[in-house]
């Protein structure tokens, strides 16, 4: 007896649903602050069938709006509202689809240096800074950027040792952390897929990924990849919840620094067998028997592992050191809110 045929429409149905939905959030929750654009293309996603049947070709691990949205314009979408962007998608189903499936979301914003900075003032150096999920390595660089703290009406300004950097970061500050310029004797990260400051196409898809109307982000980003190709940091290409790729990247830095590793906003983009790895890893406070320091900004319900009371404040990430929270911080680091006391530095 012959097989009956399987009807796929309904799981076919169930995909399509399943990206008007996420739009639909993104639309509603995420984009509005930071993007009239990209809400408008996610919305008009949201109620297109046709465009949202085009989306779900995609595998589900790369359909996120800022994503696919980024990849367009990579590929030459129009920086217009939803219907001319539909009918590129449309005349352009199949190169957005084999794009996206090969990128990932790799956000290198400089600015959370402002965020990191706190926790380094907390470490006695000279530090080797190793980041996970580095990208282009624009978050190895706090010591080569400009500061500008804004706190009750004025201004904390800290500049590198030879002068203001051609990058500022400028943050809003609540509370009274100590802030030091760190001393960085050497750069490294780890990235399934590192960006090199020097290559034109990897710039020129960093530089995409900033959303429409977000002012200034772009030239930030592109003078800190100047700042990265100038000093290439060590970056290798792996996947960081492998000890064996960790202990391969610890086995560069020079044994009198202070390892300090860094996991800015990456570990929610970690599949959650890999994540819980690297935090146990790391909440040991030792890789292949060389201690280190963890400085990391997670969502607070991300995992188990802190050491201490966690701030209820409704919105932002946590601020760690040694998985100790120290403050609320904007993701993106436009705001850190201190919790702990000032404190001295502990090495």
């Amino acid at each position: 007896m012959d097989a009956e045929p399987v009807d796929a429409a309904p799981a076919e149905s169930a995909e399509v649903a399943a990206v008007q939905e996420r739009y639909a959030r993104f639309a509603r929750e995420e984009a509005p602050a930071r993007s009239a654009l990209y809400a408008a293309w996610a919305s008009g996603v949201a109620e297109d069938q046709g465009i949202a049947g085009i989306l779900a070709r995609i595998p589900a691990v790369r359909r996120q709006p800022p994503l696919v949205f980024a990849v367009s314009r990579l590929l030459g979408a129009p920086l217009a509202g939803f219907a001319e962007w539909a009918g590129w998608v449309r005349a352009h189903a199949e190169a957005l689809a084999e794009e996206t499936d090969r990128r990932s979301l790799q956000t290198n914003e400089p600015l959370r240096c402002a965020a990191l900075l706190p926790a380094l003032a907390l470490i006695e150096g000279p530090v080797a800074l190793l980041e996970l999920g580095a990208s282009a390595g624009l978050c190895l660089y706090p010591d080569r950027y400009s500061y500008r703290y804004d706190r009750d009406g004025e201004t904390i300004a800290l500049d590198p040792a030879g002068g203001a950097s051609r990058v500022v970061l400028r943050s809003e500050l609540a509370g009274d952390p100590r802030l030091r310029m760190p001393r960085v004797g050497w750069r490294g990260g780890i990235d399934l897929a590192p960006r090199d400051a020097a290559d034109p196409e990897d710039r020129r898809f960093l530089e995409t990924l900033v959303w429409p109307g977000e002012e200034g982000r772009a030239a930030r980003i592109r003078s800190a990849l100047d700042i990265a190709r100038d000093d290439p940091p060590t970056l290798l290409r792996g996947d960081a919840s492998d000890p064996a790729v960790l202990a391969r990247a610890v086995s560069l830095v020079p044994e009198e620094l202070t390892l300090v590793v860094t996991t800015p906003g990456v570990l929610p983009h970690v599949p959650r067998a890999g994540r819980e790895r690297i935090v146990e890893t790391l909440s040991r406070g030792e890789i292949a028997g060389r201690p280190l320091r963890w400085i990391t900004i997670d969502p607070r319900e991300l995992h188990g592992a802190w050491r201490g009371p966690v701030s209820a404040e409704a919105e932002g990430f946590v601020l760690a050191l040694d998985a100790e929270p120290l403050a609320t911080v904007d993701p993106l680091g436009a705001r850190v809110v201190w919790h702990r006391g000032s404190g001295a530095p502990r090495g």
